[in-house]
């Protein structure tokens, strides 16, 4: 990442975690102009921001690339499967079963 970061950044921690939930095809894939982080950095920024698609900074990837990325993601239940397993995770720390039985 060769700009400066803004709040709404994902920390390495957290890119860890959710990027085998993003990762749709290889990485170096010849069709891949934009780095997945970045991408989802630019989806960060738009939810924090409340902004419009075509407000994304110019230092961003294009809010076109950023808007399709976006719609394979939830088509394909990436956020569904994320926070499915983080609630699974937060339920075993509380001593609960992964599942609840409701």
């Amino acid at each position: 990442m060769s700009r400066k970061p803004y709040p709404s950044d994902v920390s390495d921690e957290e890119w860890s975690f959710v990027a085998p939930y993003l990762i749709l095809m290889d990485q170096d894939a010849p069709q891949r102009q934009h780095d997945l982080r970045e991408v989802f950095n630019a989806l960060r920024w738009l939810v924090r921001a409340g902004a419009p698609w075509r407000m994304l900074p110019n230092d961003l990837p294009p809010w076109e690339a950023v808007y399709q990325q976006s719609r394979r993601w939830l088509d394909a239940g990436c956020f569904e499967a994320i926070v499915s397993d983080l609630r699974s995770i937060i339920r075993l720390a509380q001593g609960r079963q992964g599942q609840p039985s409701a």
